[in-house]
Protein backbone atom coordinates (compact mmCIF):
# COMPACT_ATOMS: atom_id res chain seq x y z
CA UNK A 1 0.00 0.00 0.00
CA UNK A 2 1.35 3.41 -0.95
CA UNK A 3 0.86 5.92 1.86
CA UNK A 4 2.72 8.89 0.43
CA UNK A 5 3.85 10.02 -2.98
CA UNK A 6 6.14 12.86 -3.93
CA UNK A 7 7.07 13.57 -7.51
CA UNK A 8 8.80 16.33 -9.41
CA UNK A 9 6.78 15.48 -12.51
CA UNK A 10 3.47 17.00 -13.49
CA UNK A 11 1.38 13.87 -13.79
CA UNK A 12 0.48 10.87 -11.69
CA UNK A 13 -1.52 7.79 -12.66
CA UNK A 14 -3.12 5.14 -10.50
CA UNK A 15 -3.61 1.93 -12.49
CA UNK A 16 -4.63 -0.21 -9.52
CA UNK A 17 -4.66 0.05 -5.75
CA UNK A 18 -1.13 -1.25 -5.30
CA UNK A 19 0.58 0.22 -8.36
CA UNK A 20 1.44 3.89 -8.65
CA UNK A 21 3.55 5.34 -11.45
CA UNK A 22 4.76 8.78 -12.39
CA UNK A 23 5.13 9.59 -16.04
CA UNK A 24 6.56 12.46 -18.01
CA UNK A 25 4.50 14.56 -20.37
CA UNK A 26 6.04 12.65 -23.29
CA UNK A 27 4.17 9.48 -22.33
CA UNK A 28 1.40 10.48 -24.67
CA UNK A 29 -0.34 7.15 -25.08
CA UNK A 30 -1.13 6.81 -21.40
CA UNK A 31 -2.64 10.28 -21.18
CA UNK A 32 -4.83 9.67 -24.18
CA UNK A 33 -6.98 7.63 -21.79
CA UNK A 34 -7.33 10.59 -19.43
CA UNK A 35 -8.40 12.75 -22.34
CA UNK A 36 -11.01 10.21 -23.38
CA UNK A 37 -12.40 10.11 -19.85
CA UNK A 38 -12.84 13.88 -19.86
CA UNK A 39 -14.35 13.88 -23.36
CA UNK A 40 -16.90 11.30 -22.22
CA UNK A 41 -18.11 13.37 -19.27
CA UNK A 42 -21.06 15.49 -20.35
CA UNK A 43 -22.46 18.24 -18.16
CA UNK A 44 -26.19 18.30 -17.44
CA UNK A 45 -28.43 20.52 -19.53
CA UNK A 46 -31.37 22.52 -18.19
CA UNK A 47 -34.31 24.48 -19.52
CA UNK A 48 -33.69 28.23 -19.57
CA UNK A 49 -36.33 28.82 -16.91
CA UNK A 50 -35.69 30.32 -13.47
CA UNK A 51 -37.66 29.68 -10.30
CA UNK A 52 -36.67 32.31 -7.76
CA UNK A 53 -37.40 31.31 -4.19
CA UNK A 54 -38.79 34.81 -3.63
CA UNK A 55 -41.70 33.88 -5.89
CA UNK A 56 -42.48 31.03 -3.50
CA UNK A 57 -42.57 33.23 -0.39
CA UNK A 58 -38.99 32.81 0.82
CA UNK A 59 -38.02 34.63 3.98
CA UNK A 60 -34.50 35.02 5.33
CA UNK A 61 -35.76 33.64 8.67
CA UNK A 62 -36.33 30.24 7.04
CA UNK A 63 -35.93 29.68 3.32
CA UNK A 64 -36.67 25.95 3.45
CA UNK A 65 -40.45 25.83 2.75
CA UNK A 66 -40.08 28.09 -0.29
CA UNK A 67 -36.98 26.25 -1.47
CA UNK A 68 -38.73 22.88 -1.32
CA UNK A 69 -41.72 24.25 -3.20
CA UNK A 70 -39.52 25.79 -5.89
CA UNK A 71 -37.54 22.58 -6.36
CA UNK A 72 -40.72 20.53 -6.70
CA UNK A 73 -42.31 22.92 -9.19
CA UNK A 74 -39.12 23.18 -11.22
CA UNK A 75 -38.74 19.41 -11.48
CA UNK A 76 -42.42 18.79 -12.21
CA UNK A 77 -42.40 21.31 -15.05
CA UNK A 78 -39.37 19.84 -16.78
CA UNK A 79 -36.48 21.47 -14.97
CA UNK A 80 -34.50 24.70 -14.88
CA UNK A 81 -32.75 26.81 -12.23
CA UNK A 82 -33.98 27.26 -8.68
CA UNK A 83 -32.41 30.58 -7.76
CA UNK A 84 -31.29 31.68 -4.29
CA UNK A 85 -30.90 35.48 -4.40
CA UNK A 86 -28.15 37.50 -2.75
CA UNK A 87 -28.46 37.69 1.01
CA UNK A 88 -28.06 35.47 4.05
CA UNK A 89 -30.75 32.80 4.20
CA UNK A 90 -31.34 30.54 7.19
CA UNK A 91 -32.36 26.98 6.30
CA UNK A 92 -34.11 24.98 9.01
CA UNK A 93 -33.43 21.52 7.62
CA UNK A 94 -31.98 19.71 4.61
CA UNK A 95 -32.38 20.60 0.95
CA UNK A 96 -33.34 17.51 -1.07
CA UNK A 97 -32.77 17.94 -4.78
CA UNK A 98 -34.87 16.51 -7.62
CA UNK A 99 -33.99 15.55 -11.18
CA UNK A 100 -33.47 18.29 -13.78
CA UNK A 101 -32.93 20.96 -11.12
CA UNK A 102 -29.96 23.34 -10.99
CA UNK A 103 -29.77 24.87 -7.50
CA UNK A 104 -28.19 28.21 -8.37
CA UNK A 105 -26.71 30.76 -5.97
CA UNK A 106 -26.61 34.38 -7.06
CA UNK A 107 -23.48 36.34 -6.18
CA UNK A 108 -23.62 37.21 -2.49
CA UNK A 109 -26.04 34.42 -1.56
CA UNK A 110 -25.32 32.41 1.58
CA UNK A 111 -27.30 29.42 2.79
CA UNK A 112 -26.84 28.98 6.56
CA UNK A 113 -28.03 25.64 7.91
CA UNK A 114 -29.67 24.87 11.23
CA UNK A 115 -27.54 23.38 14.00
CA UNK A 116 -30.44 21.37 15.49
CA UNK A 117 -30.06 17.70 14.58
CA UNK A 118 -33.83 17.18 14.85
CA UNK A 119 -34.21 19.26 11.71
CA UNK A 120 -32.39 16.54 9.71
CA UNK A 121 -34.94 13.81 10.31
CA UNK A 122 -36.28 11.49 9.02
CA UNK A 123 -33.12 9.50 8.38
CA UNK A 124 -32.00 8.89 4.80
CA UNK A 125 -29.96 6.16 3.14
CA UNK A 126 -26.27 6.96 3.02
CA UNK A 127 -22.83 5.50 3.60
CA UNK A 128 -21.00 6.53 6.74
CA UNK A 129 -17.27 5.91 6.47
CA UNK A 130 -18.00 3.31 3.82
CA UNK A 131 -20.82 1.38 5.53
CA UNK A 132 -24.46 1.68 4.47
CA UNK A 133 -26.80 3.17 7.05
CA UNK A 134 -29.91 5.25 7.58
CA UNK A 135 -28.67 8.41 9.27
CA UNK A 136 -29.43 12.10 9.69
CA UNK A 137 -29.82 13.78 6.30
CA UNK A 138 -26.89 15.72 4.87
CA UNK A 139 -27.45 19.47 4.49
CA UNK A 140 -27.92 19.04 0.72
CA UNK A 141 -28.92 15.54 -0.41
CA UNK A 142 -29.84 13.77 -3.63
CA UNK A 143 -30.74 10.13 -4.15
CA UNK A 144 -31.12 8.27 -7.46
CA UNK A 145 -31.46 11.43 -9.55
CA UNK A 146 -30.41 12.41 -13.08
CA UNK A 147 -29.39 15.77 -14.47
CA UNK A 148 -28.74 17.89 -11.39
CA UNK A 149 -26.44 20.79 -10.50
CA UNK A 150 -25.37 23.14 -7.73
CA UNK A 151 -23.90 26.31 -9.24
CA UNK A 152 -23.06 29.96 -8.63
CA UNK A 153 -20.71 31.91 -6.41
CA UNK A 154 -22.65 31.49 -3.19
CA UNK A 155 -21.72 30.01 0.18
CA UNK A 156 -23.03 26.83 1.79
CA UNK A 157 -22.49 27.27 5.54
CA UNK A 158 -23.04 24.19 7.70
CA UNK A 159 -22.32 25.85 11.07
CA UNK A 160 -20.69 22.55 11.95
CA UNK A 161 -18.69 23.95 14.84
CA UNK A 162 -21.92 24.83 16.65
CA UNK A 163 -23.07 21.23 17.15
CA UNK A 164 -22.22 18.38 14.81
CA UNK A 165 -18.45 18.76 15.17
CA UNK A 166 -18.82 18.07 18.89
CA UNK A 167 -20.09 14.58 18.06
CA UNK A 168 -16.59 13.48 17.05
CA UNK A 169 -15.68 13.01 20.70
CA UNK A 170 -18.72 10.80 21.42
CA UNK A 171 -19.16 8.87 18.17
CA UNK A 172 -17.00 5.80 18.94
CA UNK A 173 -19.80 3.57 20.26
CA UNK A 174 -21.97 4.21 17.19
CA UNK A 175 -19.00 3.94 14.84
CA UNK A 176 -18.10 0.51 16.23
CA UNK A 177 -21.72 -0.66 16.18
CA UNK A 178 -22.22 0.33 12.56
CA UNK A 179 -18.99 -1.38 11.54
CA UNK A 180 -20.15 -4.54 13.36
CA UNK A 181 -23.41 -4.43 11.41
CA UNK A 182 -21.47 -4.11 8.19
CA UNK A 183 -19.14 -7.00 9.02
CA UNK A 184 -22.01 -9.28 10.06
CA UNK A 185 -24.25 -8.40 7.12
CA UNK A 186 -27.10 -6.92 9.15
CA UNK A 187 -29.81 -5.88 6.64
CA UNK A 188 -29.41 -2.23 5.73
CA UNK A 189 -33.00 -1.34 6.68
CA UNK A 190 -32.17 -2.39 10.25
CA UNK A 191 -29.17 -0.05 10.48
CA UNK A 192 -31.05 3.04 11.63
CA UNK A 193 -29.03 5.70 13.45
CA UNK A 194 -30.90 8.85 14.37
CA UNK A 195 -31.99 10.28 17.73
CA UNK A 196 -29.66 9.12 20.48
CA UNK A 197 -26.83 8.38 18.03
CA UNK A 198 -23.87 10.50 16.99
CA UNK A 199 -22.80 9.80 13.42
CA UNK A 200 -22.20 13.22 11.87
CA UNK A 201 -24.01 13.88 8.57
CA UNK A 202 -22.11 15.07 5.51
CA UNK A 203 -22.54 18.56 4.09
CA UNK A 204 -23.41 17.88 0.44
CA UNK A 205 -24.06 14.26 -0.50
CA UNK A 206 -25.20 12.84 -3.83
CA UNK A 207 -26.02 9.13 -3.93
CA UNK A 208 -26.67 7.03 -7.06
CA UNK A 209 -26.94 10.13 -9.25
CA UNK A 210 -25.86 10.64 -12.86
CA UNK A 211 -25.07 13.67 -14.97
CA UNK A 212 -23.99 16.03 -12.20
CA UNK A 213 -22.37 19.48 -12.13
CA UNK A 214 -21.12 21.29 -9.03
CA UNK A 215 -19.53 24.61 -9.90
CA UNK A 216 -18.45 27.83 -8.22
CA UNK A 217 -19.84 27.36 -4.72
CA UNK A 218 -17.93 27.62 -1.46
CA UNK A 219 -18.50 25.20 1.43
CA UNK A 220 -17.74 26.59 4.89
CA UNK A 221 -17.84 25.35 8.51
CA UNK A 222 -18.66 21.78 7.55
CA UNK A 223 -20.40 19.17 9.66
CA UNK A 224 -18.28 16.25 8.36
CA UNK A 225 -17.18 15.36 4.80
CA UNK A 226 -17.85 18.39 2.63
CA UNK A 227 -18.85 16.90 -0.73
CA UNK A 228 -19.53 13.15 -0.86
CA UNK A 229 -20.30 11.28 -4.09
CA UNK A 230 -21.66 7.75 -3.55
CA UNK A 231 -22.24 5.53 -6.57
CA UNK A 232 -22.47 8.47 -8.95
CA UNK A 233 -21.56 8.60 -12.64
CA UNK A 234 -20.67 11.37 -15.07
CA UNK A 235 -19.77 14.13 -12.61
CA UNK A 236 -18.03 17.49 -13.07
CA UNK A 237 -16.74 19.39 -10.03
CA UNK A 238 -15.41 22.73 -11.24
CA UNK A 239 -14.04 25.78 -9.42
CA UNK A 240 -15.46 25.03 -6.00
CA UNK A 241 -13.80 26.04 -2.74
CA UNK A 242 -13.89 24.16 0.53
CA UNK A 243 -12.79 26.40 3.38
CA UNK A 244 -13.20 24.42 6.56
CA UNK A 245 -10.69 23.22 9.12
CA UNK A 246 -13.14 21.26 11.26
CA UNK A 247 -12.25 17.63 12.01
CA UNK A 248 -12.82 15.23 9.09
CA UNK A 249 -13.81 18.07 6.77
CA UNK A 250 -12.63 16.29 3.59
CA UNK A 251 -13.07 18.36 0.46
CA UNK A 252 -14.39 15.93 -2.16
CA UNK A 253 -14.83 12.19 -1.56
CA UNK A 254 -15.74 10.19 -4.69
CA UNK A 255 -16.89 6.79 -3.40
CA UNK A 256 -17.80 3.92 -5.76
CA UNK A 257 -18.22 6.60 -8.43
CA UNK A 258 -17.20 6.62 -12.08
CA UNK A 259 -16.25 9.17 -14.72
CA UNK A 260 -15.50 12.12 -12.46
CA UNK A 261 -13.65 15.33 -13.37
CA UNK A 262 -12.43 17.55 -10.51
CA UNK A 263 -10.68 20.68 -11.72
CA UNK A 264 -9.71 24.23 -10.76
CA UNK A 265 -10.76 23.73 -7.13
CA UNK A 266 -9.32 25.08 -3.87
CA UNK A 267 -9.21 23.04 -0.67
CA UNK A 268 -8.42 24.47 2.76
CA UNK A 269 -9.51 21.58 4.94
CA UNK A 270 -9.03 19.96 8.32
CA UNK A 271 -8.52 16.60 6.65
CA UNK A 272 -7.91 15.29 3.12
CA UNK A 273 -8.51 17.54 0.16
CA UNK A 274 -9.69 14.70 -2.09
CA UNK A 275 -10.13 11.17 -0.71
CA UNK A 276 -10.99 8.41 -3.17
CA UNK A 277 -13.08 5.62 -1.59
CA UNK A 278 -15.14 2.56 -2.55
CA UNK A 279 -16.86 1.16 0.54
CA UNK A 280 -15.77 -0.57 3.72
CA UNK A 281 -15.28 -4.30 4.30
CA UNK A 282 -18.28 -6.51 3.46
CA UNK A 283 -20.40 -3.61 2.18
CA UNK A 284 -17.69 -2.67 -0.30
CA UNK A 285 -17.24 -6.27 -1.43
CA UNK A 286 -20.99 -6.97 -1.61
CA UNK A 287 -21.72 -3.98 -3.82
CA UNK A 288 -18.49 -4.45 -5.77
CA UNK A 289 -18.46 -0.99 -7.32
CA UNK A 290 -14.95 0.43 -7.74
CA UNK A 291 -14.17 4.08 -8.11
CA UNK A 292 -12.76 4.49 -11.60
CA UNK A 293 -12.03 6.93 -14.37
CA UNK A 294 -11.17 9.93 -12.20
CA UNK A 295 -9.32 12.98 -13.52
CA UNK A 296 -8.05 15.60 -11.05
CA UNK A 297 -6.31 18.66 -12.45
CA UNK A 298 -5.36 22.25 -11.68
CA UNK A 299 -6.38 22.06 -8.01
CA UNK A 300 -4.74 23.73 -5.01
CA UNK A 301 -4.51 22.08 -1.60
CA UNK A 302 -3.88 23.69 1.78
CA UNK A 303 -4.83 20.86 4.09
CA UNK A 304 -3.97 19.50 7.52
CA UNK A 305 -3.79 15.95 6.15
CA UNK A 306 -3.30 14.71 2.58
CA UNK A 307 -3.87 16.72 -0.56
CA UNK A 308 -5.05 13.70 -2.53
CA UNK A 309 -5.28 10.21 -1.06
CA UNK A 310 -6.52 6.77 -2.02
CA UNK A 311 -8.60 5.51 0.92
CA UNK A 312 -9.49 4.79 3.49
CA UNK A 313 -12.67 2.64 3.05
CA UNK A 314 -11.55 1.13 -0.25
CA UNK A 315 -12.83 -2.45 -0.36
CA UNK A 316 -14.53 -1.99 -3.74
CA UNK A 317 -11.25 -1.12 -5.49
CA UNK A 318 -9.92 1.83 -7.47
CA UNK A 319 -8.62 2.13 -11.01
CA UNK A 320 -7.78 4.70 -13.67
CA UNK A 321 -7.04 7.79 -11.58
CA UNK A 322 -5.14 10.63 -13.28
CA UNK A 323 -3.74 13.65 -11.45
CA UNK A 324 -1.97 16.60 -13.08
CA UNK A 325 -0.90 20.18 -12.45
CA UNK A 326 -1.94 20.31 -8.80
CA UNK A 327 -0.26 22.36 -6.06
Amino acid sequence: MVTNLQTTGRRVILYALVFLATVSCSDHDVWVQAGKIVEGIHQPQFRHTDYSVREFGATEADILPALRSAIRRCSDEGGGRVVIPAGTWFCKGPVHLLSNVNLHFEDGAELVFSTDERDYLPCVLTRWEGTEVFNYSPMIYAYNLHNIAITGNGIINGQGAQNFQNWKAIQKKDQNELRRMGREGVPVHERVFGPGHYLRPAMVELMACSSVLVEGVTIEDGTFWSFHLIGCDNVTVHSISVDCTNLNSDGVDPESSTNVLIEDCYFHTGDDGIAIKSGRDQDGWRLGQPTENIVIRNCTFNTSANGICIGSEISGGVRNVFVEDCN
